[in-house]
C-alpha cells in the first residue's frame, strides 16, 4: 500500500529538506509517542513530540521534545521569552494549529509560531516528527526542520 502524502512531506518537499517518511499501525485515537517509537524500530531520545503552549502575554509557543521526556514549563518559558507558559487544552489544539493530538507537528501549522527544539535534537542526525497526520511521521536533519521553522534549539526538558 502506498504511503499517504502529508502536507508536511509537501512542505518539506517544496523546500527541497530530505526526508524519509515512516508509517505505523494506528487506529483513530493517538497513541503516545513511546509506543510510536517502539513500533517504529527508534530510539525515544530520536522520536520527538509536538507541544503547544500559550504564554504570560497570551502568545502562543511550539515545543518539539523527545517523547520519552516531559517538557519544563520553567525552562519552556525562558526560551521563549515569556514570564510563565501553560500547555493549551487538547480541544484547543485543532482550531490553532489545524492539527489533531497524536497528529500535531511543528511543520505547516495555520500559523507560525514561536517555535524552540529541545537542545537534545542538535546533536542527533536525524529526527522523527509527526507528519501531520496519526501514523505517519517523517524523519529528517534536525537544523534543516529548525531552519523551515525558524526555531531555536535550548534545553527545555525537565531533568
Amino acid at each position: 500500500m502506498p504511503l499517504v502524502k502529508t502536507n508536511v512531506m509537501r512542505i518539506l518537499e517544496q523546500h527541497k529538506i530530505p526526508y524519509t517518511a515512516h508509517e505505523y499501525p494506528h487506529g483513530k485515537d493517538a497513541v503516545d509517542g513511546e509506543t510510536v517509537a517502539r513500533m517504529l524500530g527508534q530510539d525515544p531520545a530520536r522520536v520527538f513530540k509536538t507541544l503547544v503552549a500559550r504564554g504570560k502575554s497570551g502568545g502562543y509557543h511550539v515545543y518539539a521534545v523527545p517523547v520519552d521526556k516531559e517538557l519544563d514549563l520553567k525552562k519552556a518559558a525562558k526560551a521563549a521569552g515569556e514570564k510563565a507558559v501553560e500547555l493549551i487544552h487538547v480541544k484547543e489544539l485543532l482550531p490553532l494549529t489545524g492539527y489533531v493530538r497524536g497528529g500535531c507537528s511543528p511543520v505547516g501549522m495555520k500559523k507560525a509560531f514561536s517555535t524552540v527544539f529541545d537542545a537534545s535534537a542538535a546533536a542527533q542526525e536525524t529526527i522523527m516528527v509527526s507528519a501531520g497526520k496519526i501514523g505517519y511521521q517523517v524523519e529528517c536533519a534536525p537544523q534543516a526542520l529548525a531552519a523551515l521553522v525558524r526555531a531555536a534549539f535550548a534545553p527545555v526538558t525537565a531533568d
